[in-house]
């Protein structure tokens, strides 16, 4: 163990820091690598813009320079009007919220069976969950979209409706085994005492498990939206319908008949959305990676 004023530890020594080339060159290499990741994380982004606003002969001719003939901010209002960004993001939005709803559902609930309520199966649903992780995605979608054609029992065909998108969303073993995890984390005196003084199931799952797993139902929940605003194969699949379908499936239907600045206006505003759901919930989203592995002193 290290005393408490024992000087930091690191990779380069505190007589190597005196020496004029470590300590003049090794802050130029943190500046250097600093640029380089905010060129590569935030340059598409604002090479993106960049032709949002530009005409479509600027893009073509010369794709890495500046605005020859003006920047045209109208495109950003046009790409909204007459590609109809405006519909398409609502439907994006409506799904996305309607797949966080039903996966917080369905993973809460699961998790609180497996890891509150403990049943003697419980092992073996857990093992099975976890069996589906390792089971590509392509391999189910033929038998689920042949489900979603045709539900068994009720014989009914979800095609064409945002329950097609929503439920098989739910469905996903990674966030059930996310919140069992941090579930079980979840000092048992407390779910103890809980029940001492009378708490039903539905109580002390209401009242203590959910209050106490905010943070990690904020990162489902944004790891969710995110990840449905992105979707493309399984929206393209069940929601023929142009009416309902959302922008990262209207944009490569439009992108025929639309000329490429709007393209790239809309392409903008459809990254701009998530990016800014990041950005605005970082702290949570960061917090509750940390604390998936334990409750908070």
């Amino acid at each position: 163990m290290t005393r408490d004023n024992s000087p930091e530890r690191g990779i380069i020594s505190i007589a190597d820091r005196k020496v004029s080339a470590v300590r003049y060159g090794l802050p130029a290499i943190q500046v250097l690598l600093f640029i380089g990741v905010v060129i590569a994380g935030v340059g598409p982004l604002l090479w993106l813009l960049k032709s949002g606003v530009s005409t479509s002969q600027d893009i073509v001719r010369g794709p890495m320079q500046l605005w020859p003939s003006g920047i045209q901010v109208q495109n950003i209002p046009d790409a909204w009007n007459r590609v109809q960004i405006g519909a398409y993001l609502g439907n994006t939005a409506f799904i996305a919220i309607g797949s966080m709803i039903s996966t917080l559902f369905v993973c809460t609930t699961g998790a609180f069976v497996l890891s509150i309520l403990r049943p003697k199966w419980g092992p073996i649903i857990t093992g099975a969950v976890l069996a589906t992780l390792f089971l590509p995605g392509v391999i189910s979608l033929v038998p689920l979209y042949m489900t979603v054609l045709k539900l068994p029992l009720l014989g009914i065909s979800l095609q064409n409706t945002f329950w097609a998108v929503w439920l098989p969303s739910a469905a996903g073993a990674f966030n059930v085994l996310v919140m069992k995890r941090y579930f079980d984390s979840i000092p048992r005196e407390l779910i103890e005492a809980a029940r001492i003084d009378g708490a039903s199931n539905l109580r002390l799952f209401t009242a203590l498990i959910l209050p106490l797993s905010k943070p990690i139902v904020g990162v489902v929940a944004l790891l969710t939206v995110i990840g449905s605003w992105k979707d493309y194969l399984w929206p393209l699949l069940v929601l023929p319908d142009p009416r309902l379908q959302p922008i990262s499936v209207a944009l490569p239907r439009v992108q025929k008949t639309t000329e490429i600045s709007l393209q790239m206006s809309a392409l903008f505003l459809a990254v701009l959305i998530p990016v800014v759901l990041f950005l605005l919930f970082q702290k949570q989203f960061l917090r509750g990676v940390g604390m998936a592995g334990g409750i908070k002193e």
